[in-house]
């Protein structure tokens, strides 16, 4: 747009907005401060003038970027990235800048509320405080006196949650499900890197150094579409600067748009390609030898077990051209060990397999020697914070175990907490290795979340009592008994925030503004019902006193670090020399063969394992991320679902010419085991392979209290019920269905376009 042309634009962009009077723009603001005092008010002039700042941490999504809210006469008006981050800047995602309509939804839980018809079909009683409480403790304390305390289960996410968190280890149970995302999400990456580096590459951080790097490697990594504003830019810095990117995905995603060579793999067979690179890097001498003679243990080991992994029989499999694959693993070498071999972050796609995936990439980035150099695996910078006295915590060691875990299975869950949420589930259904009886959930929507939830329903409606804390009234808070109204990150402090990546710093995420309606924050409400269950793990007052102790050993106040602008900058310290690397493993060097894997019975160095293929007249089903939403838990958002109100399932567009589905039409999905999606529009389109069809995650919401959201799309997750467990530490692979298309009352069996290599056995099907 032309200068002149933009002037004239913003013109008649005012006039427009002057017209409105006491209309739409005005009604807003009416809305919002009515929910805030629950009566009329006269309206808020547009724009941040005069509003007072304060400092925040946002939590529409994970990755805690910092904020300012701009309030004016006790209003949130407007939400902007933080100046003084060293991470975003006063840059914000359009999902951190719709905090404000999370804030004011009138869709909000506004008090505590009791079921009164069947599970999930949301009905419910208003009640006070004192008698959820009271009914929540009698329960708790009824299911562990009449089962034990591992009758009693949490699931979890987030730092809200982790107060009544301590609640539940407190009483004695080993079921706490510590962020499900780690069963659900990055635990097979965080194996491998730990078990092969000695420290956690990839969890809620990535510690890759895109901006510096000179090639980077992405598999399957959604970069541009998570959205996770630093690391985005950081991927951007790194391409403006000039570095080649290599994509491995079977989507054109965002970042295969951004790719020098595109490698559009067949699923499935990731580890034949990784591992075919890694012989053609050994067999070429393309490797940093002194680095791996002088860092690395296992090096003959990794060279007899790839031996026999070519790049032409890898193209076979992969369903790949071999010389693109070779003109891919030459650019990484050319310019390594400035190479960001990405570590990957969602990592249970196919449950065996998916530890060994991770540990092939970290074969590789040691090969080319980019770990604690510039534009390579870089680590992390500690930033000291201190522990609140007030929060006694009760570790695993000093808990009574059951004869039998859930854990027992999985030689590589531990260091991390808690129990595989599968393994909750199933003990809930079956009552073996021992019942399960009661559930507490916060930050998690366990029916959109957790692969099959029909099985997660059904263990459901077996439990004596269910209670979750909750911000809106989506799938779980209509399958609880007891539904607790929690106040949202912008009215609630939380645990001091610690950020150990390139720009490292410290800071807190304090209210914004005053609670609205009835609800209460996390601590608090942990805090009462320990009082109520006699328990002395929270003694603290409230949480500003426990973030003033967290603050007082480190010569730190609330009061200190706002006059800073709400952060402290650390100096980082992500590099070292080659030659005086020293891992955190016990030997100091990185494990290119791990031994105690070998020990387990399992693979000691990746080896590719075929992953059944499509049964005839089916699809893979992929899923992924929504770039303006965060899973489920969004999609109630007004500005976030006018600008992406449903998803589009993506069909090959040879595949859909062949069987009559058109851009636009609508469909709906069948999976392998007769369950139906609802209705969702087809995007038809070159940019999937033929033997895959892609739904982006957290859509087809099923609670109507949802209101802006109900029904619209169609749920990945609802088609997610055949999942394979990863014998390492015990996630759930789900991409392990398929999927074939209905339209009407047709059902249309996908064709097969690309021939499947004799190796790959298929997916048999169970149906009758």
């Amino acid at each position: 747009m032309k200068r002149r042309d933009f002037l004239k634009f913003s013109a008649s962009t005012t006039l427009a907005l002057a017209a409105l009077g006491a209309g739409e723009e005005e009604g807003f603001f009416m809305a919002a401060r009515s929910l805030a005092d629950g009566k009329g008010a006269e309206p808020m002039p547009a724009g941040s003038l005069g509003a007072k700042e304060v400092t925040s941490v946002c939590e529409m999504c994970f990755w805690r970027c910092p904020i300012v809210g701009k309030v004016k006469n006790g209003r949130l008006i407007k939400i902007e990235g933080n100046p003084n981050s060293p991470a975003n800047g006063a840059r914000v995602c359009a999902r951190g800048n719709s905090g404000v309509q999370l804030l004011y939804d009138p869709d909000r839980l506004k008090y505590p509320l009791k079921r009164m018809g069947k599970r999930g079909e949301g009905k419910w009683a208003k009640i006070s405080w004192d008698e959820a409480l009271d009914e929540i403790a009698f329960n708790m304390e009824k299911v562990k006196k009449k089962y034990g305390p591992h009758a009693l289960a949490y699931f979890d996410h987030g730092s809200s949650a982790e107060f009544m968190r301590e609640i539940f280890k407190t009483l004695g149970t080993e079921n706490y499900s510590s962020e499900p995302a780690f069963f659900q999400c990055v635990g097979p990456v965080i194996a491998a890197y730990l078990n092969s580096m000695g420290y956690v590459v990839s969890g809620t951080r990535q510690y890759i150094d895109m901006a510096n790097a000179k090639a980077i490697l992405l598999v399957g990594s959604h970069i541009g579409e998570n959205v996770h504003v630093s690391h985005v830019r950081e991927f951007v810095a790194g391409l403006q600067n000039g570095a080649k990117l290599v994509v491995v995905d079977p989507r054109f995603s965002v970042a295969a748009n951004k790719a020098d060579i595109y490698l559009p793999i067949r699923p499935g067979t990731d580890i034949a390609l990784l591992m075919a690179w890694v012989n053609y890097v050994i067999q070429h001498g393309l490797y940093d030898k002194k680095f791996v003679e002088k860092n690395c243990i296992g090096f003959e080991d990794v060279r007899n077990a790839v031996k026999d992994y070519t790049l032409e029989w890898a193209a076979r499999i992969c369903d790949l051209n071999v010389n693109d694959i070779k003109a891919a693993i030459r650019i990484l070498a050319v310019e390594s060990p400035h190479v960001a071999i990405h570590p990957g972050r969602h990592s249970t796609w196919y449950g065996k397999g998916d530890v060994e995936r991770h540990h092939a990439l970290a074969i590789l980035a040691s090969l080319f020697g980019a770990v604690g150099r510039k534009g390579g695996i870089y680590f992390p910078t500690p930033v000291k914070k201190a522990h609140a006295h007030c929060i006694r915590r009760k570790e695993k060691e000093d808990m009574e175990e059951p004869d039998e875990s859930l854990r027992d299975k999985f030689p590589f869950v531990d260091p991390f907490p808690g129990v595989p949420t599968d393994r909750i589930i199933d003990a809930t259904l079956t009552g073996r290795p021992y019942p399960i009886r009661l559930w507490g959930i916060n930050g998690i929507n366990i029916i959109q979340t957790i692969s099959n939830p029909y099985k997660t329903m059904e263990a459901i409606k077996k439990l004596d009592f269910i209670f979750s804390e909750e911000i809106l009234p989506g799938e779980t808070a209509i399958w609880s008994d007891i539904v607790l109204p929690e106040a949202t990150y912008l009215e609630r402090y939380d645990a001091l925030y610690a950020y150990d990546g390139l720009t490292p710093y410290l800071t807190v995420r304090q209210p914004v503004v005053e609670p609205l309606f009835d609800v209460k924050t996390p601590y608090w409400i942990a805090r009462e019902l320990a009082r109520r269950l006699k328990l002395k793990c929270l003694s603290c007052k409230d949480e500003k006193e426990f973030i003033e102790e967290e603050l007082k050993e480190l010569g730190l106040s609330l009061e200190k670090l706002n006059s800073k602008g709400g952060i402290i900058v650390h100096k980082a310290n992500p590099y070292r020399d080659a030659d005086k690397l020293k891992m955190p493993t016990e030997s100091g060097k990185i494990l290119l063969s791990i031994e105690d894997f070998e020990d387990e019975g399992l693979d000691p160095v990746p080896q590719f394992r075929p992953t059944p293929a499509p049964p005839k007249g089916y699809a893979r089903l992929l899923y992924g991320r929504a770039p303006v939403h965060t899973f489920s838990r969004t999609m109630n958002n007004l500005w976030l679902q006018h600008e992406w109100p449903e998803n589009h399932a993506w069909i090959n567009d040879e595949v859909a010419k062949r069987i009559g589905v058109r851009d636009g039409d609508e469909i709906a999905l069948e999976n392998q085991d007769g369950r139906r999606s609802n209705p969702v529009k087809a995007k038809v389109t070159p940019g999937i392979r033929p033997d895959c069809i892609y739904l982006p995650h957290g859509f087809g919401v099923r609670s109507k209290h949802l209101t802006k959201t109900y029904g619209k799309g169609a749920s990945d997750n609802f088609l997610i019920t055949h999942c394979i467990t990863d014998p390492f530490m015990g996630s759930s692979g789900k991409r392990t269905n398929f999927v074939r298309v209905i339209k009407g009352k047709k059902t249309l069996d996908i064709p097969e376009l690309r021939p499947i290599p004799e190796e790959l056995p298929r997916f048999k099907l169970n149906r009758a």
